[in-house]
């Protein structure tokens, strides 16, 4: 398989989305990442629908669109991991890998011999990755998590929305499970830094890593407006707390993103928008100024735009380097001509279906490039064929 990690092995118990994103980045990168799967039951996300594949006749398939986002690329084998001979199998498979990556409650698999100790008594050089709502140690260590609730424990959600008395104001999750995709990411991160440390040092590591902690941690700019400032952020809506203008804001035909991000870039909006002076004017000509002068400004500017439309816009803007940008369904997404000629959509050949289509990473690599000709596995698709590669036909489940 091409790609950077080509010669990686990547042994993935974990299920749902935080884990199995950190996998599937691995996977795209050219790894060999083995999904082990309940006996029979498989990924929970298997059955997170509808939506789910058709077949080539139109029939609904067992595979949810949810599970089939996020497990492209990977070899599944079903194992029972309360029996002897599904956890020898794991040992097996964990010796000939090189990281591991698991979102079990914390215990769980010291409980059953599968923890960080068991495994690397045999690989020492084991980068083994446990994924926890609350991390391995606190006073919350044992207790389960899921993205919805950690984006409204962790903060985001106080700061995601419109304000309270606006219509239709209160608190917001994120559209996409952010956290579990985020905290995928960290983990991706952190087992490839500690690969790298490996092939320095010759030793594997444990990485503890929490869906709070990483929800605590994308708080970046929210967070040291408070820490400097002592006020607590609050719901803006659309608005940037420290950039503007940079809002969401009604034209002819719909609505349009703007993202003008310093002074030089307001002065051709400005222009743009038929009001030169508006750059000149001491309440507007700096970004603090607009930031404290936001209410005046934005009514200005509501004023100003509402006899275009979104394509007058956005081509005007886009031709005097004002960012800016139409507010896409996800249909009219992929009909974008950019992301179109970037090939972030791929028809990937499905034993069911025949193909399944797939958002694929956005990595672009010159000289290692990435292919994508794996789709999400059936459930235990892989099985004999891995536990034949390791010599291990006679602990089949």
């Amino acid at each position: 398989m091409p790609g950077p990690l080509s010669h990686v092995r990547v042994l993935d118990l974990s299920r749902i989305m935080a884990g199995p994103w950190c996998g599937q980045i691995l996977a795209d990168l050219g790894a060999d990442v083995i999904k082990v799967e309940r006996l029979g039951e498989g990924d929970d996300t298997r059955r997170w629908g509808p939506p789910f594949l058709r077949d080539v006749d139109g029939k609904p398939t067992r595979e949810a669109g949810y599970y089939l986002s996020v497990n492209r690329g990977k070899r599944s084998v079903e194992l029972d991991l309360k029996s002897d001979k599904g956890r020898a199998a794991i040992k097996a498979l964990a010796a000939k890998s090189d990281i591991v990556l698991e979102n079990f409650k914390t215990g769980t698999l010291d409980r059953i011999g599968l923890g960080y100790e068991d495994l690397r008594a045999v690989n020492p050089k084991l980068i083994y990755c446990s994924i926890t709502g609350f991390g391995l140690t606190g006073p919350m260590a044992g207790d389960a998590a899921y993205d919805f609730m950690i984006q409204g424990m962790g903060g985001l959600m106080s700061v995601t929305g419109s304000p309270d008395d606006e219509p239709g104001g209160g608190p917001q999750k994120v559209g996409v499970p952010i956290i579990d995709i985020m905290t995928g990411m960290y983990a991706a991160i952190g087992v490839l830094a500690a690969l790298s440390n490996r092939d320095q040092t010759g030793t594997g590591d444990h990485i503890d890593l929490a869906m709070l902690d990483v929800s605590v941690a994308m708080l970046a700019n929210q967070a040291m407006n408070y820490l400097v400032s002592g006020q607590k952020p609050v719901r803006r809506g659309n608005r940037h707390p420290n950039i503007q203008p940079q809002n969401v804001y009604p034209v002819k035909d719909g609505h349009i993103v703007l993202a003008v991000g310093n002074d030089g870039q307001f002065r051709k909006f400005a222009q743009e928008i038929g009001q030169p002076d508006l750059a000149d004017d001491p309440r507007y000509a700096t970004n603090a100024a607009r930031v404290e002068n936001l209410e005046a400004l934005e009514a200005i500017l509501i004023d100003a735009l509402t006899d275009r439309t979104i394509a007058d816009w956005v081509a005007a803007f886009s031709a005097a380097g004002v960012p800016s940008g139409p507010i896409n369904t996800v249909d009219r997404v992929f009909d974008e001509p950019q992301v179109q000629h970037r090939r972030m959509l791929r028809d990937i050949p499905h034993p069911l279906s025949g193909t399944v289509k797939q958002v694929v990473s956005p990595l672009n690599f010159r000289n290692a490039g990435l292919s994508f000709d794996k789709a999400p596995p059936l459930l235990g698709e892989h099985t004999k064929e891995v536990l034949h590669d390791l010599g291990l036909e006679e602990i089949q489940p």
